[in-house]
């Protein structure tokens, strides 16, 4: 409870610089003829967004899911919006602003929509299951483990969400560590570190970095510019945890790894669609929805032949039942294989959250109040201690969202600025568990353990890393600036 305390009181002083800086309509916000910052339309956005993201904080106690609050306080804002404009006969004025972000949303969505897509296939087929299973047959130590989790944490999540990187590894942990409750704490918190961490070095795997990589504001191969600080924020943490974790070694499992058919061609197809959509961004200039979606294609394509292909073997496992000399049981029900039953399993309450946070950022930024927080932000401090601050502000409000925002103020920043935000953005939710969907995730998943205050107490080592990894991208990447 305290914690969502502390985000709905960090997201209302968030809004704080709104209310200061607006006296002034900024001359750059060239779309909006009318001004609405002191105008009743203007401060219903603001009241309106704020409840919205109270209520989407506190889904959990309220039980109500975080994506209904932010649909329909989007949808009263552009409403109200769109109303008095047509009021004053400029309704087409408001409706391209609607369409615009849209636009930038449908983008986020279908690319979004195809990663969930695979990553329930290759759930579907056994992939992430079998990845545990083969770690907890390898008897590894503790450290071991905790090493190894949080490598592949960290380049999973350059290619796939944090929050299934979270999960899969969480599950990992709180597996091998069932008797050690310390080991699977800490193991929680080096994923958590790890997962973001990565997902700040690709526009795959991040959210706050996959909006700077759509909206062309870097090339994809700036962002491996990030490789080093990332290591860094992750390494940091985890060198000075490493010595609380045990020396004990877990008991192995002897359980057998059982890959669905076509498991491997999907973990191929995953990569072929990844290395489509990065090529034709570069080579092309498509977005990365374009390719993302011609992978979706070779999905369904692929679900259809081994639909067509399934009456040839009597079940999913066949081929695992020719390793042990076994005959296969005929079970036609396991080989049934729709893509448009993962496309339906995705987190639909997670996309339409961030439909309803980018449209009312939108209608912020429209209405002129986006332009004030950056004249204060990028005019009257300095980017460096503007982007460090907002990267802060990440432990409690969703990086996404912020980066869409500041995003949606267009300042003028040298590509070191945009890296260093990016960067701060990624891994500032690490510092507290609420701050980042990994974190998130196994505060639900993990019921012994790990918990918000475990986290919070390692704070300090994670900011350490956080400034580190600060000083390290000043370091290497001054040419940037």
């Amino acid at each position: 409870m305290n914690s969502k305390l502390l985000k709905i009181i960090h997201f209302i002083l968030l809004f704080l610089p709104i209310l200061a800086f607006a006296a002034e309509p900024s001359s750059s916000n060239t779309t909006n003829s009318l001004p609405l910052t002191h105008h009743i339309v203007g401060y219903l956005a603001i009241a309106v967004t704020v409840l919205a993201y109270i209520a989407a904080m506190a889904e959990d106690v309220i039980a109500l899911q975080k994506s209904k609050p932010m649909v329909m306080g989007s949808a009263l804002i552009w409403f109200a919006i769109c109303i008095y404009y047509a009021l004053h006969g400029e309704a087409k004025v408001a409706a391209v602003a609607f369409e615009s972000n849209l636009l930038a949303y449908i983008e986020l969505f279908l690319f979004i929509l195809v990663s969930m897509t695979y990553l329930n296939v290759m759930e579907e087929r056994g992939i992430f299951n079998s990845l545990r299973i083969w770690l907890l047959s390898r008897q590894y130590s503790y450290r071991q483990l905790f090493w190894i989790t949080g490598i592949l944490a960290f380049l999973l999540s350059t290619v796939i969400s944090g929050m299934a990187v979270g999960l899969l590894m969480g599950t990992i942990a709180a597996a091998v560590g069932k008797k050690k409750k310390e080991f699977v704490a800490l193991a929680c918190v080096n994923i958590v570190v790890a997962a973001n961490a990565g997902g700040s070095l690709s526009p795959l795997g991040g959210i706050s970095t996959l909006f700077v990589w759509q909206h062309k504001i870097l090339p994809f191969y700036e962002f491996l510019s990030l490789t080093i600080p990332c290591l860094i924020n992750f390494l940091v943490p985890a060198t000075v945890m490493h010595f609380f974790i045990p020396k004990e070694t877990p008991a192995a499992s002897s359980s057998t790894i059982w890959l669905r058919r076509g498991s491997k061609r999907i973990i191929f197809l995953f990569i072929i669609t990844l290395v489509i959509t990065v090529s034709s961004n570069i080579l092309l200039e498509l977005p990365p929805a374009a390719g993302m979606m011609a992978g979706l294609g070779l999905l369904q394509f692929f679900s259809y032949y081994l639909t067509e292909t399934a009456h040839e073997v009597k079940n999913d496992f066949d081929h695992v039942y020719k390793l042990f000399q076994v005959e296969a049981p005929r079970d036609n029900k396991s080989q049934d294989f729709d893509v448009f039953k993962s496309v339906s399993n995705v987190d639909w309450d997670t996309l339409l959250f961030f439909y309803g946070a980018m449209m009312m950022i939108g209608a912020l930024g429209f209405l002129g109040y986006l332009d004030a927080i950056a004249h204060f932000l990028f005019g009257q401090i300095s980017a460096t201690v503007a982007n460090i601050s907002i990267g802060l502000s990440s432990a409690f409000v969703d990086n996404g969202t912020l980066m869409f925002a500041v995003l949606s103020m267009h300042p003028n920043l040298p590509t070191g600025q945009w890296l260093l935000l990016t960067l701060t953005l990624g891994v500032g939710g690490s510092l507290l568990a609420i701050g980042s969907a990994p974190g998130v995730a196994l505060l639900g998943q993990i019921k012994e353990g790990y918990s918000f205050g475990f986290h919070m107490r390692w704070m300090p080592v994670i900011l350490l890393g956080y400034l580190a990894s600060i000083a390290v991208h000043f370091w290497i990447n001054a040419r940037y600036f």
